[in-house]
């Protein structure tokens, strides 16, 4: 399906052997995100992101690639969270990380994307936002109403996040395979 009579959108889980692509898009991330943290890189002139081999090797980590006419588009990093992690009382999901390249921003993309990624893995859903970056809460926001399936979304906070927190629910009857 073409979205929006632009792109043929793909959310695909992203392998081994995508590893370094999404690490070079992690860089383009980090670059632009600079408007709101204010990371220098480091002496090989790259940022850092720790943890980016947790989701090949954790359980409960996924990585994805967002594609649009089979080119890269950008990506997403979820991964699954702990009844006690003060959200509520049960385990959900998280978007950790999402990013579009800009070539493919404000046509609909990002928003058709965690519309697909959200209703891969209905249940209860988290996104943390900081504080700062009002055009992600704004992006959110939209791409929350934006999807059917999602319903109760309420803004919370977290003593460990300096930022809203929303949270929503993904009914499963909604459930589509996507690739």
């Amino acid at each position: 399906m073409t979205h929006e009579g632009i792109f043929e959108l793909t959310c695909e889980p992203a392998g081994h052997e995508h590893r370094t692509a999404l690490r070079q898009l992690l860089e383009l991330y980090k670059y632009d995100f600079t408007d709101y943290d204010p990371e220098d890189v480091n002496e090989e002139g790259r940022y850092e992101y720790r943890d980016l081999d947790a989701y090949w090797n954790r359980s409960g980590h996924y990585p994805f690639l967002l594609r649009a006419d089979g080119r890269l588009a950008g990506f997403a990093l979820i991964r699954r969270f702990a009844a006690d992690s003060g959200c509520s009382e049960q385990a959900g999901h998280e978007i950790v990380e999402f990013f579009v390249m800009k070539k493919y921003r404000r046509s609909g993309l990002g928003r058709e994307a965690a519309k697909r990624l959200f209703l891969r893995f209905p249940g209860l859903w988290k996104l943390k936002i900081m504080e700062e970056n009002a055009p992600a809460l704004a992006f959110w926001t939209r791409a929350i109403a934006g999807c059917e399936a999602a319903s109760g979304l309420v803004e919370a906070r977290e003593p460990d996040w300096d930022g809203p927190v929303l949270i929503f629910a993904v009914s499963e009857g909604q459930k589509k395979i996507f690739r």
